[in-house]
């Protein structure tokens, strides 16, 4: 018997402790999967949190959504990497699930799910067979650098010869330094180096300092600041994690006055080194954007989707399934 539940409340989900131990560290070994990341979410980005839940004996599904007015998105933002289902199995009663959000939403749209592991071909069957119309399209790029065995050496020899030049001239007029813990000082010089970088206002620096202490906490922090050599003021920071055999890419900034030292670049292959002979990392994930300079880092890209999943006969969808209709026809044409 499959028993569905709600939660707008994650203090509920902490204190289920079948629930909380499948969406812990134990078993997620990224961070965007789980609670402690929405929890992040619901107190520092205002959204508001509707965790989808449904279980089977020893089988559950969770799909953690947000909104409201009978549309549901992906309890996801700028910060999160990906945006999966969380199954203990193949699909668990995921289809359940679907099904009875019927009564919950007249749409829901979910950006971010990867395919490499199946999430998105997943949740699309799991609401077809549930009777929804679901539109699926690329909506993102995720840079990644498989190490297969490697070290850094060999990784940054294959990197393109320009890259490789900069290095060589910068690296000894850039001192760095790697934190594996949280330290206040180095967050405050981050802070201070992101509001004169050229990177745009930071979205929640509430939720990002309070992601890093979470993660210096256990151990999966890798804060890293440059100087000039020989001392000074920082001039360029970054935060990686490190877990399950990946190091994710979540900030970099650098100043713009020191530009001509290329210290964001001397950073991040300080970065590598250490993750990849010292962390011994098998993935190296630059999150979503295609940004140019990624390119230059990394090796392959995976697509990121987007899931739009309509009610068929719900009023409400109507005129955006009919602009559907219309660009199907359009491209159609084009192709005919």
């Amino acid at each position: 018997m499959v028993k569905i539940e709600y939660h707008s409340d994650l203090k509920e989900v902490q204190s289920d402790g079948q629930l909380n131990q499948l969406l812990s560290d134990a078993c997620q070994h990224a961070p965007f999967d789980r609670l402690a990341w929405w929890q992040l979410l619901e107190q520092h980005c205002g959204l508001s949190p509707m965790l989808a839940v449904a279980r089977d004996e020893d089988k559950a599904a969770v799909l953690a959504l947000a909104g409201s007015d009978g549309h549901l998105t992906a309890l996801a933002n700028w910060y999160t990497f990906r945006f999966r289902p969380i199954v203990t199995d193949d699909q668990g009663p995921l289809a359940d699930l679907a099904r009875e959000l019927v009564g919950r939403a007249h749409r829901i749209t979910v950006s971010g799910l990867p395919d490499e592991d199946g999430s998105a071909s997943l949740l699309e069957t799991a609401f077809k067979s549930a009777g929804w119309l679901v539109e699926r399209e690329v909506r993102d790029t995720n840079h990644i650098l498989p190490v297969n065995g490697c070290d850094y050496d060999a990784y940054i020899a294959g990197r393109p010869g320009k890259l490789r030049t900069t290095l060589k001239r910068k690296s000894n007029k850039v001192d760095t330094q790697i934190l594996t813990h949280f330290d206040a000082d180095a967050w405050a010089a981050y802070e201070d180096i992101y509001a004169e970088s050229w990177k745009p206002e930071e979205g929640s620096p509430d939720f990002l300092r309070a992601f890093a202490q979470q993660e210096g906490d256990a151990g999966r922090l890798r804060l890293a600041i440059a100087r000039p050599a020989g001392g000074g003021e920082a001039i360029a920071a970054q935060m990686w994690t490190v877990e399950g055999g990946t190091a994710f890419i979540h900030k970099l900034a650098h100043r713009e006055a020191a530009k001509p030292l290329s210290p964001g670049s001397v950073l991040t292959a300080a970065l590598f080194r250490h993750v990849i002979d010292t962390d011994k990392v098998d993935l190296v994930d630059f999150g979503t954007g295609d940004d140019p300079y990624k390119r230059d880092w990394m090796e392959d890209v995976r697509p990121r989707y987007r899931l739009d999943m309509f009610r068929p006969m719900a009023l409400r969808n109507w005129p955006e399934l009919g602009k559907i209709g219309l660009r199907r026809l359009a491209a159609k044409a084009k192709r005919g």
